[in-house]
């Protein structure tokens, strides 16, 4: 029987259904390799939970995004100064549009990056207070560099505020106190950096994958 095969192995059709079986076996192992991550993947996504202490982060009067009864609450603690914050901008804003009806999105201010951070805080709710928040938000994390505040009167315009009341507002201080409240609840809370979200009052830190952050919505609107 061995030297049939042998025999068999010198044609050339015998070397070429070799080859074949050669092939589909490497087919055959590697799509098993596939699977099993695939398995193993599911298992893993299925299994994100939030858990531990929850905390009232919510709470108070604060700029948002999204529906006020919506089954999920994400709040973000914030520096507009932040490397980290600014990668995960694009990430909050798609889910903000593609969840607007199941998520309530929250900013809070947490400005501990630079020594500018706080003047940042303050340019975002200057804007905020002629109803322009948002586009102030989006601005500083799109142009993230800005950080004087002749820079952030020239933000402002390109937004469309009146920047002699933006300058007043900036110039007097106006939100501090409420810049520094999200702050101490923020050290309150334990947070070490930022981002920190608090996603139904579950904190978790640092910057959150998109898909990590679809399937913690998707098990929790359900």
């Amino acid at each position: 029987m061995e030297n049939i095969i042998k025999l068999w192995l010198k044609t050339w059709w015998g070397k070429l259904i070799a080859a074949l079986l050669t092939i589909i076996l490497i087919f055959i192992v590697a799509a098993g390799f596939y699977v099993y991550n695939l398995v193993k993947t599911a298992k893993k996504q299925a299994g994100i939970k939030l858990s531990g202490q929850q905390y009232d982060a919510a709470s108070g009067d604060h700029y948002w995004l999204g529906s006020a009864k919506a089954p999920v609450t994400i709040v973000e603690f914030g520096d507009f100064a932040c490397a980290n914050c600014e990668q995960a901008f694009s990430t909050i804003r798609e889910i903000s549009l593609k969840y607007k009806n199941d998520v309530k999105f929250i900013w809070r201010d947490y400005p501990v990056v630079s020594e500018y951070s706080a003047l940042l805080a303050l340019g975002g709710r200057c804007a905020g207070e002629q109803g322009l928040f948002w586009p102030m938000h989006d601005k500083l994390f799109q142009n993230q560099g800005i950080n004087t505040a002749s820079q952030l009167i020239a933000a402002a315009k390109q937004i469309g505020a009146d920047t002699t009341r933006f300058n007043d507002c900036l110039t007097k201080e106006k939100y501090l106190t409420q810049i520094q409240k999200d702050l101490a609840d923020g050290q309150e809370f334990g947070i070490t950096g930022t981002p920190a979200y608090f996603i139904n009052g579950y904190k978790i830190e640092g910057n959150i994958p998109y898909n990590t952050f679809i399937q913690i919505i998707d098990g929790l609107k359900k």
